[in-house]
């Protein structure tokens, strides 16, 4: 049986269709994908992202654990509530996964990662406490397993349960207009998220409120305890949020040059080649991260770059991309409804200048393309 969010009964009365997404029954539209799209460009729409794995990090090493665990490094963060982008990598550079940490204490911490991923990701993170004075607690529900599983003190800790009330929902809410709406809906919000800068996060009630998403436009990811979910996001709607599925949230993120685990990256690739350097920090020579040394031993063979199709047709990931300097292949694709173009994330040979011209193999044929930076759409502006 497909796993199943909090927001499963939400769905269906919206009159959602549902598909299988990583093993759980998830919206892939509501009626329109376009049109949900569009809503997230122009207006407000929200996205039930409860699918994702919410993990909270405690105890007296948990800022060094984090420092040895990941590629960027979690000393940057000393405003509570700020967040960092980093991948977390298996000891030969390659990708196992790319998550969002939330410091609010040096012994205290949210982690998100992603779904499809939580079931590697967290016996891997679990075994990197070895020697490492934290708890890491699992916060998601799901209709099989309504309780967070702890592992503490290492690896060799017993687990042990907690109560289902531990556990938690996530809605995103993103579009120009999208934290207007929230606070419309929730207005006793307001005075702890207005100060929130990007890639910042509030504690309010029971609730984390993150000015944080991934569809290149404004708005909150709230993380709640999932009984209050389901009358939240009737609360949303009321407000003017559109509902949109997992469709329309591809489409906004590649336009926005945002990377998919086991797309654009994965565990025999390394964040250098998935256009992931900027989350890679080597500034403090005495860190010791896991993967360092491979990254910093070998070259990247291939560089991640945009591609925007001149002829008709429609881009898609594994199609063959030809360039005078070799090969390339695309690893994202589709038809971007702001730009009505197709659009493409490729992983191109080294020395493929931007703005030069490439040929792609769509169907026996070589279609033309330009190669561009890897961003194509941000707050609701083509930056072509």
């Amino acid at each position: 049986m497909p796993l199943r969010t909090p927001l499963y009964e939400s769905h269906l009365a919206a009159g959602a269709k549902m598909v299988d997404f990583s093993g759980w029954e998830m919206p892939i539209h509501y009626g329109s994908q376009i049109e949900e799209h569009h809503a997230v460009r122009r207006d407000a729409g929200m996205f039930d992202v409860s699918h994702m794995c919410a993990l909270d990090l405690s105890g007296p090493d948990a800022r060094d654990y984090l420092r040895h665990l990941l590629a960027n490094d979690v000393a940057k963060l000393t405003t509570p509530g700020k967040a960092l982008y980093s991948c977390l990598l298996n000891e030969t550079g390659g990708v196992i996964d790319d998550l969002i940490v939330y410091f609010f204490s040096p012994q205290r911490y949210r982690i998100v990662v992603n779904a499809g991923t939580a079931a590697k990701d967290i016996p891997w993170m679990r075994a990197q406490l070895a020697g490492f004075k934290a708890e890491l607690s699992v916060r998601r529900a799901d209709n099989d397993n309504p309780v967070a599983i702890i592992a503490a003190q290492g690896p060799d800790a017993r687990e042990r349960r907690s109560t289902g009330n531990d556990a938690v929902a996530m809605i995103a809410v993103q579009g120009p207009r999208g934290r207007e709406r929230f606070w419309a809906a929730f207005p006793a919000s307001r005075t702890a998220t207005e100060p929130l800068g990007i890639f910042q996060a509030a504690e309010w009630k029971e609730w984390m409120i993150a000015r944080t998403g991934y569809t290149g436009e404004d708005g909150f990811e709230i993380t709640l305890p999932a009984d209050d979910a389901a009358q939240a996001w009737q609360n949303l709607r009321e407000a003017g949020i559109k509902p949109c599925g997992l469709g329309a949230r591809d489409t906004l993120r590649l336009e926005a040059g945002m990377n998919l685990y086991g797309q654009d990256m994965d565990e025999d690739i390394s964040p250098f080649e998935a256009g992931l350097r900027w989350t890679v920090d080597l500034k403090d020579a005495a860190r010791n991260f896991v993967g360092k040394q491979a990254l910093t031993a070998g070259q990247p063979r291939n560089q991640f770059a945009g591609l925007l199709l001149l002829d008709r047709g429609v881009l898609r990931a594994h199609q063959k991309v030809i360039t005078p300097q070799g090969e390339g292949e695309i690893t994202s694709g589709s038809f971007s409804p702001s730009l009505n173009q197709s659009i493409a994330l490729a992983r191109l040979p080294e020395g493929v200048a931007i703005g030069s011209e490439v040929e792609v193999e769509i169907r026996d044929k070589r279609l033309k393309a330009r190669v561009v930076k890897p961003s194509f759409v941000r707050n609701g502006t083509p930056l072509l």
